[in-house]
């Protein structure tokens, strides 16, 4: 049961302290507000995070995310279990949450393979690709790019030239759930134990192709908007998803705005051409404007290096800079919110 969610020794071995206390482990399929829906091997349990940890969380990481393996006891009468804590994760794809408020919103957790759909139509943006990306490297999981709705397209395969011009490396694949083409390649990456989150904006077909992969429609789906192909929102949590032949999928709702968290190897990675321009600079500290010998500026004036993409990857430098700050600030707040509960437990067992 439990090799059929995921659980593998990397689990196990993280697990083995908390045999001796009677607990079990579970894997998160749904969050509610406060409370998770999470299954084990004695079923599906309605959970809730203990008291104790509750106390002791500080940061969004400390609690449990949809994807996480946690530590459960379980009240099998009741369908019911309390959280105890969350197993260290493999992987994990955040974004900062939207807005002003500078904090981590984990989207899926312990993933092996992120799907990044795209549709082949007027929402189409190589900008928004390279954006996902450089999230999808940092989280740990191996990135593959579907572009969708190849059946709206005229010429799907120079679209997809396009992309693969900024993801080196990365598997590419053009599918139509309409048409039913593309999809045996995709079930390839869905096999048993393996997990594959599907990340991408609203009406690029996410949950059509959840359907289509299940075998059977297990998703509620909707049309796109006329005149812009902007999708409707029909997914609007996230949600693990176990095959009937073995796999997880994590259906996610779209994401219109799409902010960095933490990315700068992600960066890096998604970047390495320019970095590795970079590095031949005469200077090291080279900023790639009007300094002489930039090996940088030399490729934008040759053509070898799009313009669009430079400037794309400077806005995302100069974004992860800036949060970087904002969470300096805010990591100090919470480190010392953080020894003001640890102290106040401390003196409430002692005047216990």
């Amino acid at each position: 049961m439990k090799e059929e969610l995921g659980w593998n020794l990397f689990f196990e071995k993280a697990f083995e302290p908390y045999l001796e206390e009677g607990y079990q482990a579970g894997r998160v399929s749904l969050e509610h507000k406060h409370m998770y829906r999470v299954q084990t091997e004695s079923g599906e349990a309605l959970a809730e995070v203990s008291g104790k940890m509750r106390h002791l969380a500080v940061r969004r990481e400390d609690y449990p995310a949809v994807g996480d393996w946690v530590v459960v006891s379980v009240r099998e009468e009741e369908q019911r279990a309390t959280i105890h804590a969350v197993l260290p994760r493999k992987s994990k794809f955040s974004r900062k949450v939207a807005g002003q408020v500078t904090e981590e919103q984990i989207v899926a957790t312990n993933i092996d393979t992120v799907f990044l759909v795209t549709a082949l139509n007027l929402d189409f943006n190589v900008r928004r690709i390279e954006r996902y990306l450089v999230l999808a490297w940092e989280s740990g999981a191996n990135p593959v790019i579907v572009l969708s709705k190849a059946d709206l397209c005229e010429d799907p395969e120079a679209l997809a030239a396009e992309v693969a011009a900024v993801a080196v490396g990365v598997p590419i694949h053009i599918i139509s759930s309409a048409e039913n083409r593309g999809l045996e390649e995709l079930a390839a990456y869905v096999t048993l134990g393996q997990t594959v989150a599907l990340l991408g904006s609203s009406g690029v077909g996410k949950s059509t192709l959840v359907n289509r992969i299940y075998g059977k429609e297990i998703l509620e789906t909707g049309d796109i908007r006329e005149g812009d192909d902007k999708g409707k929102h029909t997914t609007t949590h996230r949600e693990l998803i176990t095959l009937p032949g073995g796999g997880i999928l994590i259906d996610t709702p779209g994401m219109r705005e799409l902010q960095l968290w933490d990315a700068s190897e992600g960066l890096s990675t998604s970047f390495q051409d320019i970095e590795e321009l970079a590095e031949q600079c005469y200077f090291q500290d080279c900023r790639h404007e009007n300094e002489p010998k930039c090996a940088v500026k030399g490729a934008l004036e040759d053509g070898t290096l799009p313009q669009e993409r430079f400037s794309n990857y400077v806005k995302l430098q100069k974004e992860l800079a800036y949060l970087a700050r904002k969470e300096d600030k805010g990591l100090q707040a919470a480190e010392k919110a953080k020894w003001k509960k640890i102290h106040q437990s401390l003196k409430s067992q002692i005047n216990r």
